[in-house]
C-alpha cells in the first residue's frame, strides 16, 4: 500500500493491571505512539435489547507492520476520531509482514470523547 493511503492516525490503548490498596483493577492507558493507518467503514447495525438500542460501527484499519502493530492484540482497543473501537481481528494482509489489517468495532450510540479531557489525557502522558 502506498504511503500516501495511510493518511488517519490511530492510537492504541491497553489495559493494565494497577494496586488500587484493596486489589489489583484494571485500568486503560493509551499508548503515546502515532499509528498512521488507512481506514474505512465495513458496516453498521442497530439491535434492540431488553429496551434499549445499541448501535454498532464495524470499520478496518490497515497499518504498517511495525515492532509496535505486532503487539496488537484483541485485548486492545483503537482510539480513533474521539471513539473507542474494541479490536474484533487482527491479520497479515500480504503474508509478508509489510501490513497488518485490524477490524474493529464501535459502539454509536456511546457518545464521543470529550476533546478537553482527550486532550489532557495525552498531555499527561507526556509530561
Amino acid at each position: 500500500m502506498a504511503a500516501g493511503k495511510l493518511d488517519r492516525i490511530i492510537r492504541i490503548r491497553r489495559a493494565t493491571l494497577v494496586d488500587d490498596g484493596f486489589s489489583q483493577v484494571e485500568q486503560w492507558v493509551t499508548l503515546p505512539e502515532k499509528i498512521w493507518a488507512h481506514f474505512a467503514d465495513v458496516s453498521d447495525s442497530e439491535r434492540f435489547r431488553a429496551h434499549q438500542v445499541q448501535a454498532s460501527l464495524t470499520s478496518r484499519f490497515q497499518v504498517r507492520y511495525s515492532v509496535l502493530t505486532r503487539a496488537i492484540t484483541p485485548k486492545d482497543q483503537i482510539v480513533f476520531e474521539r471513539r473507542i473501537y474494541d479490536i474484533v481481528g487482527i491479520k497479515e494482509m500480504d503474508g509478508r509482514r509489510r501490513m497488518l489489517e485490524i477490524t474493529a468495532a464501535a459502539r454509536n450510540d456511546l457518545p464521543l470523547l470529550d476533546q478537553q479531557v482527550f486532550s489532557d489525557e495525552f498531555s499527561q502522558e507526556f509530561a
